[in-house]
């Protein structure tokens, strides 16, 4: 009885907008506390408020391991509850460790920071996204390794073609690909490719460290924008149609979480329920059949050609 409790407490909406609100207070106070001497007066009152908000934390934790009933240890299967019961266990000793090194300082000031970051676990949309993040970094490292290649053909090549002219920007294979950074950025590109284009000796566009000018024209112009349209424009919007992908999986999951948990609460689930799986697997099957379809004609391409 007393675990329904805790279950009840755990998931009602005015617990869940406490924990909201106590995580906002925390980050606004430690905020205030990096002004230091200019907020003196207040320290006592702000080192109160975040020993009240630390306490419903642990009660936070509490009532949530209370909540499993007779298998407290399930709470810690979510990585995100770990996540916070983490930075409790460490900001409390941070209060009953006080005479300790400056290694163990940094680190409970860096937990005391991350309590923002329980905003994610509170909010369900943010945790939604930061799940469909996790997700997709095995598709993200294949991009990031395109990417890569991109940079190192295009910061070789820049080496080669502007390093005499513009030493600043491309004397080596690191300043090279610092540079394409900043290019992919769109600070200052166009600035980097006038030099290169006119010349370093040239009265508006030069650059100060001038000793070989030489100017590229048009071949500095193909080469600039041809990089902001790829790298920029192309192989970092791979990243959000990446991100996209998996914040449809993992909603998807989510349904399908859910329709689970409705039959396990006991009764059939309800005519929506069905609705939702039925467009579910619909979904998937038409993926599957694109891709089956673009492998056909692929393989017919290849045999006429």
């Amino acid at each position: 009885m007393e675990s329904n409790i805790f279950k009840k407490i755990a998931d009602s909406s005015w617990f869940q907008n406490l924990i909201i609100i106590s995580i906002l207070a925390a980050g606004v106070i430690v905020g205030i506390e990096t002004y230091g001497d200019k907020v003196k007066a207040w320290m006592p009152l702000l080192h109160g408020l975040d020993y009240f908000i630390l306490l419903l934390f642990t009660v936070e934790a509490v009532v949530k391991i209370a909540a499993e009933g007779s298998k407290p240890l399930n709470y810690f299967k979510d990585p995100w509850n770990i996540f916070d019961f983490l930075i409790v266990v460490v900001c409390w000793m941070s209060i009953f460790l006080p005479n300790i090194n400056a290694g163990f300082v940094a680190v409970f000031r860096l937990a005391r920071i991350l309590r923002v970051l329980r905003l994610v676990t509170a909010l369900p949309q943010l945790k939604m996204l930061v799940d469909a993040m996790l997700k997709s970094i095995p598709s993200m490292g294949y991009v990031s390794i395109l990417l890569f290649l991109l940079f190192y053909i295009y910061g070789v090549l820049g080496v080669f073609m502007f390093g005499e002219n513009n030493p600043v920007h491309f004397q080596d294979l690191q300043t090279s690909l610092i540079t394409l950074f900043q290019i992919t950025t769109l600070e200052g590109w166009a600035d980097i490719m006038y030099i290169n284009v006119f010349g370093c000796d040239h009265p508006q566009w030069g650059s100060d460290n001038c000793d070989n000018p030489v100017a590229n024209g048009v071949g500095a112009v193909i080469y600039f924008i041809s990089f902001v349209l790829v790298g920029t424009m192309i192989v970092l919007n791979l990243f959000i149609g990446v991100i996209m992908n998996s914040m449809d999986e993992v909603a998807n999951e989510q349904k399908m979480e859910e329709l689970v948990a409705a039959k396990t609460k006991g009764g059939a689930p309800s005519l929506n329920h069905d609705i939702d799986r039925l467009q579910i697997q619909l979904k998937e099957m038409q993926e599957q059949l694109q891709f089956i379809g673009h492998r056909i004609e692929r393989k017919e391409e290849e045999r006429l050609g």
